[in-house]
């Protein structure tokens, strides 16, 4: 693997979000359907909420949220991006607008089983794919399954294994427990620094509210599957030059 690493003064998901659009968790879905823009997809017999674009024949860019979150943090991205190139974001299953997979398959298997259909749907034969977080593995693994479909890889904020089996169980018995819009403020804590939150009450409550909306039966699934998932034997597979950037100060997958 080629790789580049970018020890970035913040993490990426800080600096994504410095877009992110309020959502209200107490909306109907068909309302919330409406108010934020998007296309959907069935792949698989899961409904994926897409945005597509940019100049359908210019290099196409796929851009993979993390953890939690939506396609609309790629937004402060995928405008000057789309300029010049076909800019394609989902909300992964288990989040956004996308919600549960009917499957109940959150593995990164499953997950690039349905961005190799959602590209074949889109008829994008190749793409440079950016994830971060939980995107950035899906990246990663599909970059290694399917080198053929990959141009470049950039992976931001993400590891082969993030954090020990025990965050994870610790995670989800408080999610059973008290709920989503429970533990969602101290998810800001890993997401952004003291100061940034200090200085951005606003994108915080927004950022609460994304991931208070999320389902829980799919939170807790992508959760699980992450604590199960280890792709350090996935890393040597990987052809396409790829450029790895890392918040210093990011709780999660701090620098090596």
């Amino acid at each position: 693997m080629k790789i580049i690493r970018w020890i970035a003064g913040i993490t990426v998901a800080a600096i994504a979000a410095l877009a992110i659009w309020l959502y209200a968790p107490d909306k109907p879905r068909a309302a919330l359907e409406a108010a934020y823009p998007g296309e959907y997809r069935t792949v698989d017999g899961t409904r994926l909420r897409l945005r597509d674009t940019g100049p359908r024949d210019g290099p196409a860019v796929i851009l993979l949220h993390g953890f939690g979150a939506s396609l609309e943090t790629w937004e402060g991205w995928a405008r000057p991006l789309s300029a010049r190139y076909r800019v394609i974001r989902f909300d992964l299953p288990g989040f956004g607008l996308t919600g549960a997979d009917p499957t109940g398959d959150y593995s990164d298997a499953r997950a690039v089983q349905l961005m190799a259909g959602l590209m074949d749907q889109l008829g994008v034969a190749r793409a440079s794919v950016i994830g971060n977080s939980l995107g950035g593995r899906i990246a990663w693994t599909f970059a290694a399954q399917q080198p053929d479909r990959v141009e470049r890889l950039v992976l931001c904020d993400t590891a082969a294994v993030i954090g020990p089996a025990s965050v994870w169980n610790e995670r989800v018995a408080g999610i059973r427990k008290s709920g989503l819009a429970a533990i969602a403020p101290g998810v800001m804590e890993r997401w952004f620094t003291a100061p940034f939150r200090a200085a951005n009450p606003v994108i915080m409550q927004g950022c609460i509210n994304m991931v208070a909306r999320n389902t829980l039966d799919g939170y807790v699934g992508c959760a699980l599957a992450v604590r199960d998932a280890d792709l350090r034997a996935d890393g040597a597979r990987i052809a396409a030059p790829t450029l790895v950037i890392v918040g210093d100060q990011d709780p999660a997958t701090p620098p090596a």
